[in-house]
């Protein structure tokens, strides 16, 4: 038995062949990539570029999808493609083992995709993708913050400019503005008024973090809606790569 002939039978064989067919770029491999990357390859994705520079550390255990402890110290580029080829030993997976920046987005964003995933966390490297993604004309779909909030029925799709309540996306669209870029990237969001912490490391960097770019701030997030996140731009990339349901 065909191991898509599940989604064959919802969506029909020609729109499955188009998912087969589909190359997706993924860039960040968080909690929200992870998930976002198990349901384009359950779904049969036939081509998935992975971009992360990071290794798993045991702060990623609570909500990533590739964080165990016996992955621990592994970078999380490779044990995704792994996870993926276990899956569907006949997609064609690429890693990149890199930081995203300007001086990269070209390498990262080369061939012809038909989607990009945004799931990154980090505030410049992510204006600086979205920006790319505006002026090549490539389809994205960006993650905004899943931190923080606690209600799944509060998680929205719309354009980044129509976004509410969200902090992070907030300060996007600012420089998304200065950088000439208008409407046309789809946002998953949450409108769930951010709850204060209850106590943590606001402003301090996680231990173990990576000495590089602006000092980051480590948000309390639970592993239900940031996967929730993930699962929702899954879908959504889906539905775009078979132009509707």
């Amino acid at each position: 038995m065909d191991q898509f002939l599940r989604t064959e039978l919802l969506i029909g064989k020609d729109k499955v062949q188009k998912l087969k067919e589909s190359f997706v770029i993924v860039i960040g491999m968080g909690a929200v990539g992870s998930y976002s990357i198990e349901g384009i390859a359950r779904a049969g994705v036939g081509h998935i570029r992975i971009v992360d520079f990071d290794t798993i550390k045991s702060s990623n255990i609570n909500r990533q999808l590739y964080a165990l402890h016996s992955t621990l110290g592994e970078p999380k580029v490779e044990v995704a493609k792994k996870r993926i080829l276990d899956i569907n030993p006949r997609c064609q997976v690429e890693t990149l083992h890199e930081f995203v920046s300007n001086d990269t987005l070209d390498k990262l964003l080369s061939g012809e995709p038909n989607i990009v995933i945004d799931a990154i966390d980090s505030l410049n490297p992510k204006v600086q993708l979205l920006t790319a993604c505006f002026k090549k004309g490539l389809p994205v779909i960006s993650s905004m913050g899943a931190a923080l909030r606690t209600d799944p029925a509060k998680i929205c799709i719309a354009d980044i400019f129509d976004t509410l309540n969200c902090p992070l996306a907030f300060q996007i669209r600012r420089r998304l503005r200065r950088n000439g870029v208008g409407r046309g990237i789809t946002a998953v969001f949450s409108n769930e008024k951010v709850r204060q912490m209850r106590s943590g490391a606001i402003g301090e960097k996680e231990p173990n973090a990576y000495d590089r770019g602006r000092k980051r701030v480590t948000l309390g997030s639970l592993p239900t809606l940031t996967g929730i996140f993930g699962l929702i731009i899954a879908n959504k990339t889906i539905e775009m790569l078979c132009d509707g349901f």
